[in-house]
């Protein structure tokens, strides 16, 4: 009984952390849609309304920080509550805005605490219940809410842009997110320690080898003097800004570069959450089968993290010969939904694999805000910015090239264990992560 309900839970912790999923991407994907609307419709540039989406992701990052301690000490269900009512406010009270200011403030502020909600809760949630090579399967699993709220919140979007204006489409999107957080909400389980289980994937002592080492719990000081820390927030970061530019500009840059009508360029862009549906879990296995051949968990998940920026370059240069043919265009949707597959969980995944499960929220909230607060901004920021000296977006999707080269390169220096502190006195033992 104990294992059903273990089962049961599990499942629980995964469909809340899809539904989360669902939500924070769908701020992304929407926004990609309606940013063109948005600008012919109140005369906002495409920078002024870029700022808008860079500085919601700054407030993001702050609020992940945080949300990253509530996990650890109260569970997911307080993070994806305030995330319902946060998220849907920044839709509802911004659809209102018949200023610039009126839009830049209820913006960042509402949307960026509903959103900071839910990325560090739906990773972390899900690495605390699942480990070893077990993690990436269950994570594909909540990562599929991802493209499917691309491919339906963006078509969804698309259709009332047909017959009403941005402000219509951005109510219905609060009522949705409102509708997903608090299932998931209701969903949410807190760590399996609190019921008295252990998390699956967990490897058991050998017969007759005496008990198992207890995890080491990090402190922030200690963690952060480390470098496999500073090695995933580096190629994470560098990902993330060229995976921000990419998604809010690629809709843009079809239009604008390859001449491509809205309707085809936003076709065109659900071509990646389609592919992602299938990529997500796909990855996911992948991922796990790499673990398993290594001896150390760490060691899967850094090969990973190297191919998966390596497919985003290949990516953009197929998006650049999208000039010369849709079939390119096609090809590097695929190629993006790959990539996204594996990134952002798999660095929450390696970063669990050094540091343990216990101090992992702490750590990857305060990871998260770090990243957050600088990739997405500048990069979307760059990405409207090099557009508009140069009235062409091929300087931004080189710029995101050279990110996603620079993400690989750092992801192959990082170290497949992080040393705690030593620490001697008559009763205590040094303990291993």
């Amino acid at each position: 009984m104990d294992e059903a309900r273990k089962v049961s839970m599990g499942r629980m912790v995964v469909a809340a952390s899809w539904l989360a999923v669902f939500c924070l991407f769908g701020y992304r994907a929407t926004f990609s849609v309606l940013l063109r609307p948005m600008s012919e419709s109140m005369g906002w540039s495409v920078t002024q309304l870029s700022l808008g989406y860079s500085l919601m992701m700054s407030v993001y990052a702050i609020t992940a920080f945080f949300s990253g301690m509530i996990i650890d000490r109260w569970g997911t269900r307080p993070a994806y509550a305030i995330g319902a009512v946060c998220a849907a406010l920044g839709f509802y009270i911004t659809s209102n805005a018949t200023t610039y200011l009126e839009y830049l403030i209820p913006y960042a502020l509402f949307a960026g605490i509903g959103t900071g909600m839910l990325w560090v809760s739906s990773t972390v949630s899900v690495r605390k219940w699942y480990v070893g090579n077990t993690y990436a399967s269950m994570w594909g699993i909540a990562f599929m809410g991802a493209p499917i709220a691309q491919v339906v919140l963006s078509l969804g979007v698309k259709q009332i842009l047909l017959t009403m204006n941005w402000q219509h489409a951005m109510k219905g999107l609060a009522v949705v997110v409102f509708v997903a957080l608090a299932m998931a909400a209701l969903l949410a389980r807190k760590n399996p320690e609190d019921y008295g289980l252990e998390p699956f994937g967990l490897v058991k002592a050998p017969a007759g080898s005496g008990p198992k080492p207890q995890e080491y719990i990090w402190n922030l000081g200690d963690a952060f003097k480390r470098y496999a820390i500073w090695g995933a927030i580096i190629a994470f970061l560098t990902s993330m800004l060229a995976e921000f530019l990419i998604w809010t500009q690629v809709v843009n840059y079809w239009t604008n570069d390859v001449n491509l009508s809205l309707a085809s360029a936003t076709n065109l862009y659900v071509i990646i959450g389609i592919a992602g549906i299938f990529t997500m879990p796909l990855m996911g296995k992948v991922a796990d089968k790499v673990v398993a051949r290594y001896a150390v968990e760490s060691q899967g998940r850094k090969v990973m993290l190297i191919f998966a920026p390596s497919v985003g370059v290949l990516a953009c240069i197929c998006l650049l010969l999208t000039k010369v043919s849709y079939l390119f265009g096609v090809l590097a949707c695929i190629l993006f939904a790959v990539y996204w597959a594996i990134e952002p969980g798999g660095v929450a995944g390696y970063a669990g694999s050094v540091y343990g499960r216990q101090s992992l929220g702490k750590i990857w909230g305060l990871a998260t805000l770090i990243v957050m607060g600088i990739g997405p901004a500048v990069g979307v920021y760059m990405g409207a910015y090099l557009f508009d000296i140069s009235g062409s977006y091929m300087n931004s999707i080189l710029f995101a090239t050279g990110a996603f080269l620079v993400s690989a390169v750092v992801a192959a220096s990082l170290p497949l264990k992080a040393e705690p502190p030593v620490c001697v006195d008559s009763t205590a033992s040094l303990h291993t992560s």
